[in-house]
């Protein structure tokens, strides 16, 4: 089984800076990506950030050059730096890691953290 611990979240106001935290723990070897995924109140859920085993990223458009995805392999931790922010990043932000073993993928997710942008 695989455990994912989300910290980071709160309010922050336009324009500030969030870093948010996402430690896995328990089963997590062959990790082929992990990655940050945002739904805010009526929406549908949004990859934000992901960052492969190899270290490559991929951003959403609306995130890029704002938002900064990294890994450490170490602590198996993966981080969302969070600059710029604006009022419709508001949502709750899931991080999701993903594993490959024996052929078959499988997808895990953390409990989410709520990042609140307002004055």
């Amino acid at each position: 089984q695989v455990q994912l611990v989300e910290s980071g979240g709160g309010l922050v106001q336009p324009g500030g800076s969030l870093r948010l935290s996402c430690a896995a723990s328990g089963s997590i070897s062959s990790i082929t990506a992990m990655g940050w995924y945002r739904q805010a109140p009526g929406k549908q859920r949004e990859l934000v950030a992901t960052i492969t085993s190899g270290g490559s990223t991929n951003y959403a458009d609306s995130v890029k050059g704002r938002f900064t995805i990294s890994r450490d392999n170490v602590e198996n931790t993966v981080y969302l730096q969070m600059s710029s922010l604006k009022p419709e990043d508001t949502a709750v932000y899931s991080c999701k890691l993903q594993k490959l073993w024996a052929g078959v993928r499988y997808d895990y997710w953390g409990q989410g953290t709520q990042v609140t942008v307002s004055s």
